[in-house]
């Protein structure tokens, strides 16, 4: 790929939502070259979101893949990890030794759930899961059919996800949250005691201020009991560890491209060298890149979400074909979670705030609206029940975040 984008041979490192999306980006924006796209899971591209409600619920799994475009005229090569790229030669090589050349390489690895966390923590075949992919929730599925007790570790969007569908099944759950409130760190106080709220009205047990600190396995090996912080013991037949993710990057090692905390890019999602210089012809996007955020002023958040990764993939591939000609990466960034039967909506970084606006709060109705804001600046806004009051919120942070690219 020339300075000026219009590369011949695209690699897209990433078979899922970001990498189907710049796929199929590039095919309509013109790309009439050799176009690849690499995939570490057998399965062709599928969305995620299910994978945590419906999936788990439903009576048979859902299906949940995601509309491949007919005459993609794309080669797919799934069930083979990439090992390492060579950006100097510009070549990726997987794990069964085949070497891809390229002009133009996208980077849309996503990420893997993090675990770990306790000593001696088992692993799926004792009962402890975690859940990234589909091969995780199909055994995980399986795991909660004749189970009566589920530990959640973790009360984010995917361990408050999980918790509901837990209660949906009708097991009993309990829910356990290092800090003061669920989601503290990605919406604040008020929405995360809203939230809360939510959790134990569905009669989940929700822990919050307390950790795990010990696995209990029965005779068989298999998980008995949790031990908490503070000493109590919560029985548990089946444990979900929903402590974040982690940019899948361990491929890039050694590659001189910096990822331990996702591929940093600039604006245009260009992919760059611990010195700031652009690796030619490379692009990042979704869960495996850290992109610059307008609204952040520059700076560069880890989000994990799936608009998010839809919007990257997109404006990466167009670098790909334009080069410098290339808009800036300016969408403002939003997520949405449904749980208990109301959906949680948000526009926006709620958490840059230093000031959170409490506008409706309505407990009995489930409907709650805040707006987020850093030194009187408003820099994100959230709704349960009440989304069509988003739009106002996403034209202002739009205005801003065109206005700064």
């Amino acid at each position: 790929m020339s300075a000026a984008g219009h590369p011949r041979d695209v690699v897209i490192v990433g078979a899922s939502l970001a990498g189907l999306r710049a796929a199929t980006t590039l095919r309509a924006e013109g790309f009439t070259g050799n176009l690849t796209l690499v995939g570490a899971e057998p399965h062709a591209p599928y969305d995620r979101p299910p994978l945590s409600k419906k999936f788990l619920t439903a009576p048979a799994p859902a299906d949940t893949g995601l509309p491949v475009p007919d005459g993609l005229g794309a080669r797919w090569l799934l069930g083979r990890a990439a090992v390492r790229l060579d950006p100097y030669s510009r070549i990726v090589t997987l794990a069964d030794g085949t070497r891809l050349p390229y002009d133009g390489l996208l980077i849309a690895t996503g990420a893997t759930a993090r675990s770990g966390a306790t000593a001696g923590e088992p692993g799926r075949g004792q009962g402890v899961f975690t859940l990234r992919g589909r091969d995780d929730v199909t055994a995980l599925r399986a795991a909660l059919l004749p189970a009566r007790r589920l530990l959640v570790v973790g009360a984010g969007f995917l361990g408050g996800e999980v918790a509901a569908a837990g209660r949906a099944l009708g097991l009993h759950v309990t829910l356990v949250e290092a800090a003061a409130v669920p989601l503290e760190r990605a919406i604040g106080v008020e929405a995360g005691a809203f939230v809360g709220m939510l959790h134990r009205e569905a009669g989940i047990d929700l822990r919050t201020g307390t950790t795990v600190a010990e696995y209990r396995t029965g005779p068989d090996g298999t998980l008995g009991a949790a031990r908490l912080a503070g000493g109590r013991l919560v029985a548990a037949d089946v444990a979900v560890l929903a402590l974040g993710a982690a940019p899948a990057t361990g491929w890039l090692a050694g590659s001189g491209i910096e990822a331990a905390d996702g591929v940093r890019t600039d604006s245009r999602l260009r992919a760059l060298f611990p010195d700031g210089g652009v690796v030619p012809g490379v692009v990042a996007a979704g869960d495996a890149a850290r992109v610059p955020q307008p609204l952040a002023d520059g700076a560069a958040p880890a989000l994990g979400h799936w608009s998010g990764a839809v919007e990257q993939a997109a404006a990466a591939a167009r670098t790909l074909l334009l080069g410098d000609a290339a808009p800036p990466f300016a969408e403002v960034p939003s997520f949405w979670s449904d749980v208990h039967g109301v959906r949680l909506r948000s526009v926006g970084l709620p958490a840059l705030a230093d000031t959170a606006k409490v506008h409706e709060c309505d407990r009995a109705a489930r409907r709650l609206e805040v707006s987020y804001h850093r030194e009187g600046r408003l820099t994100g806004a959230l709704t349960i029940g009440r989304t069509s009051r988003l739009a106002p919120y996403r034209r202002t942070l739009a205005q801003y975040a065109v206005g700064r690219r």
